[in-house]
């Protein structure tokens, strides 16, 4: 997310008591995951084998819990616990609004285009806002800073903007990292009934334009998806991968978190996505692999049993 208002480091470093080691005067601009960082954001690492990602990232602050020698043109705040000085960084910056009200389901604090149309028992929580032609069927529920675009279908039962599934792991318990990301749905795209699209941690979560989701569909926490893709039900996407433009994901298609899936991919009903796929092919099984080379070995196997029998003979 980045700041309403720039903010010295040194001023950061006193509301989470750390200690600075570079320029105390330098102005942060942004707090963000390391996988959204740019120039002027402030990020954490608390894993010694990502100090090195950390510290080589497009982040000017990092906050470690390790002294070592800020980068040339960055500073550090050095504290024994970085998430949890991440998280109530956040939580003070973007706190989290109490979204739905107990008498009113829509909050003032939207824009609405009188041309879209709002069904009954649909919940609408703060700086949400619904482009023209679009239609909110009942039962859906828009967490805050969802923006739909123009000519969008959002069908019953679908949940968007809820908190990402995401947690760090302190003596033994998850504690939730707290999110102040988005959801982008740009204009034409139609949602099925009772899909779920969660926000992003720090960045967006984006549907591009004209796609369409069947019913029961997962969308994790900043996961970017392209133009004119197509979901059929129950696909599960794990948080920040990316799938680019014209894929085709058929029924029951899981995707791990943090993969790329290939301009015009077509991944079978049932596909497990483990790893990144090239664009402009077709996939099947699990672990997903190009449907080409599988059929071929399917057929192979379907001919050793003569094979084995006439070598034998």
């Amino acid at each position: 997310m980045k700041l309403k208002n720039p903010i010295k480091l040194a001023s950061i470093a006193q509301q989470i008591g750390a200690e600075v080691i570079g320029d105390e005067n330098a102005t942060v601009t942004g707090i963000n995951e390391i996988h959204k960082v740019e120039a002027g954001d402030l990020t954490f690492v608390n894993v010694e084998k990502y100090y090195k990602k950390a510290l080589n990232s497009a982040a000017t602050f990092v906050i470690i819990n390790k002294k070592v020698e800020a980068p040339a043109g960055k500073s550090l705040l050095l504290h024994h616990d970085p998430f949890d000085a991440y998280n109530r960084l956040v939580a003070a910056y973007y706190p989290v609004h109490n979204a739905f009200s107990k008498t009113e389901t829509i909050s003032a604090e939207t824009n609405i285009h009188p041309e879209a149309t709002i069904y009954p028992h649909v919940v609408i929580g703060n700086h949400v806002s619904v482009g023209k032609g679009s239609i909110i069927f009942p039962n859906v529920v828009l967490y805050d800073n969802v923006h739909i675009g123009q000519n969008v279908i959002i069908h019953s039962g679908s949940i968007i903007g809820g908190q990402a599934f995401y947690y760090g792991k302190k003596n033994g318990e998850y504690i939730k990292w707290h999110s102040c990301g988005s959801v982008q749905i740009e204009d034409e795209v139609e949602i099925g009934s009772g899909c779920t699209i969660d926000k992003g941690v720090s960045g967006d979560t984006v549907i591009g334009r004209g796609t369409k989701l069947d019913n029961q569909v997962h969308v994790g926490h900043g996961v970017v998806i392209g133009k004119n893709c197509l979901f059929a039900a129950q696909c599960g996407i794990g948080g920040k991968t990316i799938i680019e433009d014209e894929v085709v994901c058929w029924g029951q298609v899981g995707i791990t978190k943090d993969v790329r899936i290939g301009k015009g991919a077509v991944l079978s009903a049932q596909c497990g996505v483990s790893k990144s796929l090239p664009g402009g092919k077709a996939y099947y099984g699990s672990p997903a692999r190009e449907l080409k080379v599988v059929q071929k070995e399917m057929a192979a196997l379907r001919n050793l049993p003569d094979f084995l029998k006439n070598k034998h003979m």
